[in-house]
């Protein structure tokens, strides 16, 4: 069976945009995906990268338009500036894992991207326990049974944080397939060779 191994943040713009056409692709190819939702915070500092608050002023900049560019090219909506980002993806992140464990790779992707979405089109706060029950039940998922298991969610999450950093990831999102990584929604074209060609 082929597998790619995704590392994703429920907070990033840049995971919103090739969510969907990485589920595509997989299902193309008829490749299972291994969801791995990974602590950025604790990536960076490792990998010399920086949250965007302390980058320089262009390199935000220029990441807007990029942003825009991409969104418009692959008719994503995205909003550049949602009304809550910066926003942190901990809780999310491990809702995340915890559908995945509950419900398996489908429940967990989907959940995924109904939480990246929240942030990149709906407005929502994902950081909020109240928008967390909400998008677990549009999601078909009960979300008391999802947070009863909230620390076996914690060491999962942990360890996948601990595994993007042994595997070299330095950010999100992150694709690996047979050892060879491929880092940025940008990189979804060679995702999709390399998946042809095995």
């Amino acid at each position: 069976m082929k597998t790619i191994r995704y590392y994703m943040a429920p907070q990033s713009p840049w995971t919103w945009l090739g969510h969907e056409r990485l589920i595509a692709i997989a299902k193309r190819h008829g490749a299972e995906i291994d969801l791995r939702p990974a602590d950025l915070n604790r990536v960076f500092p490792v990998s010399g990268g920086l949250p965007l608050a302390k980058r320089a002023p262009q390199r935000q900049a220029y990441r807007l338009v990029e942003l825009e560019r991409w969104s418009k090219f692959l008719g994503v909506p995205l909003n550049l500036h949602p009304k809550f980002f910066p926003v942190a993806g901990d809780d999310a992140a491990r809702l995340i894992v915890a559908a995945r464990e509950a419900a398996g790779d489908e429940a967990g992707l989907k959940l995924a991207g109904a939480l990246l979405r929240a942030v990149w089109v709906e407005e929502r706060d994902i950081a909020d326990a109240g928008t967390l029950r909400a998008i677990a039940g549009e999601c078909g998922l009960d979300f008391a049974a999802l947070e009863g298991a909230r620390e076996a969610a914690a060491r999962i999450y942990d360890r996948n944080t601990q595994d993007a950093i042994d595997a070299k990831v330095f950010g999100a999102p992150w694709y690996e397939y047979r050892g060879e990584p491929f880092w940025g929604q940008d990189r979804l074209d060679f995702l999709d060779r390399a998946l042809a060609a095995g």
